[in-house]
């Protein structure tokens, strides 16, 4: 008899994330409901990049407070050898993914609707268990965890960093808050 063994979130996270291409690309963190929440570049490697974000090590949008750990559950990675089309293609999926529902972005690129090439293969890499995944959708948890990032990206708006950026991702959470209260309210 086979015993499983149950991991940590961390380390279920870092065990995933080995599969997670390395080479230079483009890559979404996506939320519970595997939609993209942000999208970045990596010309270092985006599974170095990625691991940087989910451990807060030198990543602004964690530290200007764009974005909340806890809500990623998929990365999707795009690799492109070329690094002169990797900003175009961080663009276009930004315009993409944007317009269908606000993302957690910094800076908004101005909108790229084709690409001059082919769009890389995406690669799916799922960094949370399905339990857990299944367990935070649960409004119960979802609507205050919202709620009190929602209060400390208004704290570090008004007392660290005022900008535009900040004020669009405030907005974005406006709507994910929005999203989640409706969940509650009908749950």
């Amino acid at each position: 008899m086979q015993r499983e063994i149950k991991l940590s979130l961390q380390d279920f996270r870092s065990h995933q994330l080995r599969d997670l291409t390395n080479e230079i690309g483009v890559y979404a963190l996506c939320g519970l409901d595997a939609v993209p929440i942000y999208v970045g570049q990596s010309t270092d490697g985006i599974r170095s990049r990625v691991r940087r974000h989910l451990t807060s090590a030198r990543s602004d949008v964690i530290a200007n407070r764009q974005l909340d750990v806890w809500e990623v559950a998929f990365v999707w990675g795009y690799p492109k050898s070329n690094k002169a089309k990797i900003s175009e293609l961080e663009a276009y999926l930004i315009t993409e993914f944007h317009n269908k529902r606000p993302l957690m972005q910094g800076d908004i690129p101005p909108p790229v609707k084709k690409l001059s090439f082919k769009l890389p293969e995406k690669q799916v890499i799922q960094i949370m268990p399905t339990e857990e995944i299944e367990k935070r959708l649960n409004p119960v948890l979802r609507l205050p965890r919202q709620a009190e990032f929602f209060y400390l990206l208004v704290d570090h708006i008004m007392n660290v960093k005022e900008s535009e950026q900040q004020r669009r991702t405030l907005q974005a959470h406006h709507e994910r808050l929005t999203r989640y209260y409706g969940k509650f309210l009908s749950a």
